[in-house]
C-alpha cells in the first residue's frame, strides 16, 4: 500500500455545543468516514482526527505533529467557524507550510469565495470520493503539480485562479452504484467514547448507519449542495452484511439510520426485512421518513425489522404553510401515519418549524392543534432560517433584516422580514411546546397534576408574550 500523508478532521467540538452537551446524541462523522475507507481502498493510508470529544488544541497539535501534506476538513453549517480558524492556524504556521488544504460538505459550494479566501487550496463540491482520490493523487505524486491547469482537469472542485477569481470546475458525475463503496473506516474513531456517552445519559447506546445518498423532494429549506435531487441506495444485502460487522464488532443496543427518507422504496424496504431474516439479525433502529412514503405494509416491515422510533417529517400542521414549504405532503396523512405508528408499537417523533415566510399566528394554531391531535411521542422544534443555496435563501434574500459578518457568523444567524418580529418566535416555540406538553399531561392522561399546571402556565406566558412583541415591538 503507496504510504501518504492525509489528515482527515471535522472540526465539531461537542463541549463547545452546549445545547447538544446536554441532549448528549454524539454521532461519528460518516462522511470522513467513507472517504478514508475509499482512499485507503484505493492506496493511500490516512488519519483520521476526530474532534468531536477533543478539543481545537488537541488537533492543532496532531497537525504540528503530523505534518500532512493534504489537511482535508469536512465543514458545515455547524462546524464553518471553527474550520475557518484551522485554516487560519494552518496558514500562519511556518511548519505547516507544505500542507494543501481540502474542503468539502454542504457548505462550501454556496460559499466558494470565503473559503478560498481564507486560506483554503481546493474545495471539494458535491460527492467526494472520486474527486478527494484524484487530489491525492495529484498532490502526493512524486514531482508534484498543483497548477491550475492540473486541477482543471478535477471534476467536481473550485480553487483560486492566479487573479484570485473562484474556478468550478464541470460538475463530477455522481456514483450509479454506491455499492462499489468501502464500508465507513469506523475503526478510525474511538466509537467506545460515543457508546459511552449514550449508555450514561440514555441507558442505551447508538451507532448512526448510511444506507442511501441525495433526496428527491424540493423541500424549500433543505440544503441539496452535496447530493442534489437524487437517490442512490446501498444494497439491502451490503447493508445487513454491515450491521453484521457493527453488531459482532460493538454490540449496540440501538442503529440511527441517518438517511433523509428511510421508506422511500418499499421494493428495497422489504428486501432488507428478507436478508435480515436470512441471517437472523434483528437491532433496534430508528430513522427519518415521510408520511407519503408510509402505509400500514410499510409500518409492519419497520416493526418487523426491529424500528421502535419513526421520525415524520412534516415541519407544520398547517397545509398552507407546507404547501409554501414545497413539502408535497397532505398534513392528514401525516397525523394518519403518527398515530397509526403509535397504535402498531412505534414511537413516532415529528419534526415542527416556526417563523416560515407566510405563517401566521392561526398557522401556528394549527401546528398546536396537529400536534395534539397527532400525539406524537416526541417533536421538535426550530425556528426556519435561510441556508445559502436553498430556494428559500433566493426568496428571502432581498428580504433579509441586517447583514452578517461572513467569517464571524453562520446562515443560524441571518433573519429576513417575517409576519412578526423574530422575538415573538422564540416565545411562539415556549407556547408550542408548554400548551402540547399541557395536553399530555392533563388532557391525555386526565390528571391535572401541578406539573401539567405548570405547562398551561408557561404556556398563557408564552402567549402572552407573543401578544405582547406582536402589539409593540418593532
Amino acid at each position: 500500500m503507496q504510504t501518504s500523508n492525509i489528515l482527515f478532521t471535522h472540526g465539531y467540538f461537542l463541549y463547545e455545543d452546549a445545547k447538544e452537551a446536554q441532549i448528549m446524541r454524539p454521532y461519528i462523522p460518516l462522511g470522513i468516514l467513507y472517504l478514508s475507507a475509499f482512499l485507503e481502498k484505493n492506496g493511500f493510508e490516512n488519519e483520521v482526527f476526530d474532534s468531536t470529544f477533543a478539543s481545537m488544541e488537541a488537533l492543532q497539535q496532531q497537525i504540528l505533529l503530523q505534518k500532512p501534506k493534504i489537511l482535508a476538513i469536512y465543514v458545515n453549517l455547524m462546524t464553518k467557524l471553527n474550520v475557518l480558524k484551522i485554516i487560519h492556524f494552518v496558514k500562519e504556521n511556518a511548519d505547516l507550510k507544505g500542507t494543501k488544504i481540502v474542503l468539502g460538505g454542504p457548505e462550501v459550494k454556496y460559499n466558494a469565495a470565503g473559503f478560498l479566501a481564507a486560506g483554503a487550496d481546493v474545495l471539494v463540491v458535491g460527492e467526494g470520493e472520486e474527486t478527494t482520490l484524484e487530489l491525492a493523487t495529484l498532490f502526493l505524486a512524486e514531482k508534484e503539480n498543483n497548477s491550475p491547469e492540473c486541477l482543471a482537469k478535477i471534476t467536481g472542485i473550485a480553487y483560486f485562479s492566479p487573479e484570485k477569481e473562484v474556478v468550478f470546475t464541470p460538475e463530477r458525475a455522481k456514483l450509479k452504484d454506491i455499492d462499489v463503496l468501502p464500508p465507513p473506516n469506523r475503526h478510525k474513531v474511538d466509537l467506545h467514547l460515543y457508546l459511552d456517552a449514550w449508555k450514561k445519559y440514555h441507558g442505551k447506546n447508538a451507532i448512526s448507519v448510511s444506507t442511501m445518498r441525495g433526496c428527491p423532494y424540493t423541500c424549500k429549506w433543505c440544503s441539496r449542495a452535496v447530493y442534489g435531487l437524487s437517490y442512490r441506495r446501498t444494497s439491502a444485502a451490503k447493508v445487513v452484511a454491515e450491521l453484521e460487522t457493527i453488531q459482532n464488532t460493538y454490540q449496540p443496543d440501538s442503529l440511527w439510520f441517518v438517511d433523509d427518507v428511510f421508506t422511500i422504496s418499499h421494493k428495497w424496504l422489504r428486501e432488507f426485512a428478507d436478508e435480515l431474516a436470512k441471517k437472523n439479525l434483528k437491532i433496534p433502529y430508528e430513522c427519518i421518513t415521510r408520511a407519503d412514503r408510509m402505509n400500514e405494509e410499510v409500518i409492519d416491515l419497520l416493526k418487523e425489522t426491529g424500528c421502535f422510533r419513526v421520525w415524520i417529517g412534516a415541519e407544520s400542521g398547517s397545509q398552507k404553510v407546507i404547501d409554501l414549504m414545497d413539502r408535497r405532503v397532505d398534513v392528514n396523512k401525516v397525523r394518519d401515519m403518527i398515530r397509526l405508528s403509535e397504535e402498531k408499537g412505534i414511537e413516532a417523533g415529528t419534526f415542527i418549524m416556526l417563523g416560515y415566510p407566510g405563517e401566521t399566528e392561526a398557522d401556528i394554531e394549527e401546528t398546536v392543534h396537529h400536534l395534539k391531535s397527532a400525539n406524537p411521542s416526541h417533536f421538535t422544534i426550530t425556528v426556519a432560517y435561510p441556508i445559502k443555496g436553498t430556494e428559500l435563501f433566493q426568496e428571502v434574500e432581498n428580504e433579509q433584516t441586517h447583514v452578517i459578518d461572513w467569517e464571524a457568523a453562520t446562515d443560524r444567524d441571518r433573519d429576513f422580514k417575517r409576519t412578526y418580529p423574530r422575538r415573538y418566535y422564540d416565545f411562539a416555540v415556549r407556547y408550542v411546546v408548554n400548551e402540547v406538553n399541557f395536553y399530555k399531561k392533563n388532557v391525555q392522561n386526565k390528571a391535572f397534576t401541578p406539573q401539567a399546571m405548570g405547562f398551561k402556565m408557561r404556556s398563557w406566558a408564552a402567549k402572552a408574550g407573543m401578544w405582547w412583541v406582536k402589539s409593540f415591538a418593532k
